[in-house]
């Protein structure tokens, strides 16, 4: 009875008091104990409700369902359906929507639409990748703030390559500690691009010059990623490295002249086949005859060969203990030691000759950084130091 007096009144009534109308018979629903017959005649009302040409009407009957595991499906999904002021709500914290709900909603939906699920509790990884996959930029943004997604790697990947050349989108990701060390690598990559693309057009370097720097930039970064990765997410650096076409000889020589060893194994089994145990376990033989037929096998220029030779000689005599900071900087004893060596073989081309120079300048510039901050930092300071510069 209650009920049908409801569906009389509301006909003629002004659309605020609809919706607070709308809004209690909603709650009724949810904690009233109602009879079978009146939650019946409550639900067609709410159902005919759906077509109140006012969004208020709707918007409130959202809000009272937007959280609970009690309201009519039905109505949930069509609310979800409605437009985003409605449906926000819904999207946001509704736990009848399914996944494929979800994405469905998310590749017909706008922007505001797609954000709202994007900050859902415990989103799985098929929205994730939905989101990931067709999501706008805002969208996005906040799946990587929303710390219950599960994301997987490769809607990592595919944010990096349709979003990564937003400032926001990088810095979300990148102050992530569990970012997959492959996708830190992507997302400086990207970085570098962006870079490379707008001092070209602002005419500020030619675009070879560009191209030069931005790769040397890029491996500089790639190391100290590298220096911070270990196990299985080494083995995803690597392998984006070499499908990326960036694992090259100059960069594999490079890790080596850093002494760090991991990322050299890491990238000499991927690059060769072979399992990684066995890499690590011929590198260990002192003789040459295994280091150069693992880089043979991965396809390096054997004008190489004597480089990583020596190099990986003065990394086993020399012992370093590698850190996170250590392992991303160039040794420069080990890099004159080899630059020394090349510059009386015969065998040694000009391009390796053009990079070990580069890399000795760089370790030499990097040393002096070093001791320039210890100095700084150094808190016993001669007495007689500012007396002397004062004189």
């Amino acid at each position: 009875m209650i009920v049908r007096q409801f569906i009389n009144w509301i006909r003629t009534a002004p659309a605020g008091e609809r919706a607070e109308a709308t809004r209690a018979l909603a709650r009724a629903w949810l904690i009233s104990d109602l009879s079978r017959d009146d939650r019946i005649a409550a639900e067609g009302a709410l159902l005919m409700l759906l077509d109140d040409p006012s969004p208020l009407v709707r918007q409130a009957m959202a809000e009272a369902f937007a959280r609970s595991t009690d309201a009519p499906a039905a109505i949930v999904r069509a609310l979800s359906a409605d437009q985003p002021s409605v449906a926000l709500p819904v999207l946001e914290h509704s736990p009848l929507l399914i996944d494929a709900d979800l994405v469905d909603i998310v590749a017909t939906g706008n922007d505001e639409v797609q954000c709202a699920i994007a900050r859902r509790v415990a989103l799985p990884a098929s929205v994730c990748a939905a989101i990931a996959e067709v999501g706008c930029a805002a969208a996005a943004l906040e799946l990587i703030e929303n710390s219950c997604a599960e994301l997987a790697p490769f809607s990592w990947d595919r944010i990096v390559e349709r979003h990564g050349h937003l400032a926001a989108i990088r810095e979300a990701m990148l102050v992530l500690e569990d970012l997959p060390a492959a996708t830190r690598a992507a997302l400086v990559a990207k970085l570098s691009e962006t870079l490379a693309q707008f001092v070209v057009a602002r005419n500020w370097l030619s675009a070879d010059r560009a191209e030069r720097m931005t790769i040397e930039a890029r491996d500089r970064s790639t190391m100290n990623i590298a220096a911070r990765s270990r196990g299985e997410d080494m083995q995803g650096l690597v392998r984006h490295l070499r499908i990326t076409g960036q694992l090259t000889a100059g960069l594999i020589l490079r890790a080596l002249l850093s002494s760090n060893l991991e990322l050299f194994d890491a990238a000499l089994a991927e690059l060769a086949d072979l399992p990684l145990a066995r890499v690590s376990a011929l590198l260990h033989d002192r003789g040459g005859n295994s280091l150069h037929a693992l880089l043979r096998r991965a396809g390096l220029p054997e004008a190489t060969f004597a480089a990583f030779q020596v190099a990986l000689d003065a990394c086993h005599e020399q012992g370093f203990v590698d850190t996170d900071d250590s392992a991303a900087r160039l040794r420069r004893r080990m890099v004159e030691r080899v630059l020394t060596h090349c510059e009386t073989d015969r065998d040694a081309t000009e391009p390796l000759m053009v990079l070990l120079r580069r890399f000795a300048t760089e370790s030499a510039r990097e040393e002096a950084r070093l001791f320039c901050d210890e100095v700084v930092a150094d808190d016993a300071i001669d007495p007689g130091y500012d007396d002397l510069i004062a004189a």
